[in-house]
């Protein structure tokens, strides 16, 4: 089983300097996969890409590199999953290239905090997704924490995303599928977002615990002030011991930059 480590994204000004080290853009991509075996791809929930330039996020990458994919936010935050076989299929369509490469990881739902639960919708749309792909949900209102909504997850081997932020005291850490999918977004011990060496520690144990049931994708969402880069790298260090996980210590390392300020939401 394998455990995939990565940043939710790779392009982000604070990181041009203590990440990238002064490279122009065009190469971050590649820079990115020297630290990490895998990415999580935020701009698909803003907009459609390319397959273009899908295709060159495929060149730019090694072999077994993994891409996960936010949906839309038409499909999560908009159309709230109502008839969502469309948009998902056009979204599948431009990330073809990915697929082709055997780079296509999972699919993340990523749902309002103003969208209660509604059982009949998740129903819904996990019945109508395609077969093959992983699916992983993450609920952002209280009321998706019950176990009927998890059964449900269980029944299409969809994941329960792992937020992990303190504003959201009520995500549970439940397992629905064979595999699992974590978000970090913040530290809980007050250091403007950055995880604490205890924090991570105890996240190191506790996905050690979870990798032999299957594989774990792990992507740091705190990326101001290049917190993302240095909390993975540390991650990936404290996990080299665990099966699969490969590749995320690396001695170039991501040091604070003279702007905190954060650039996009999570």
């Amino acid at each position: 089983m394998a455990i995939r480590l990565g940043c939710s994204g790779w392009s982000y000004d604070d990181w041009r300097g203590p990440v990238y080290g002064g490279a122009p853009p065009r190469t971050w991509l590649a820079r990115y996969a020297e630290l990490f075996d895998t990415v999580e791809i935020n701009s698909t929930f803003y907009r459609l890409p390319r397959r273009s330039a899908v295709a060159g996020w495929a060149d730019q990458t090694p072999d077994g590199f993994c891409f996960a994919v936010k949906v839309s936010r038409y499909v999560t935050h908009i159309r709230r999953l109502r008839e969502a076989g469309a948009s998902l299929e056009l979204l599948l369509d431009r990330v073809r290239p990915l697929a082709d490469a055997r780079k296509l990881g999972p699919l993340l739902w990523q749902l309002p905090a103003t969208f209660h639960r509604d059982d009949d919708r998740l129903a819904a749309v996990l019945a109508d997704v395609p077969g093959g792909l992983r699916h992983g949900f993450e609920f952002r209102h209280p009321s998706w924490f019950a176990p009927a909504v998890m059964d449900i997850l269980r029944e299409h081997d969809a994941a329960l995303v792992v937020g992990d932020h303190p504003e959201r005291p009520f995500q549970t850490r439940v397992r629905t599928a064979g595999w699992r999918f974590v978000r970090f977004h913040h530290g809980h011990r007050g250091r403007r977002g950055n995880y604490s060496d205890r924090e991570l520690e105890s996240w190191a144990r506790r996905i050690r615990r979870w990798s032999p049931e299957g594989d774990v994708y792990v992507y740091f969402n705190n990326d101001w002030e290049a917190f993302a880069v240095r909390n993975a790298e540390q991650l990936g260090r404290l996990l080299a011991g665990a099966r699969g996980a490969r590749g995320a210590a690396s001695s170039r390392r991501a040091g604070p930059t003279s702007d905190g300020r954060r650039r996009r939401a999570s």
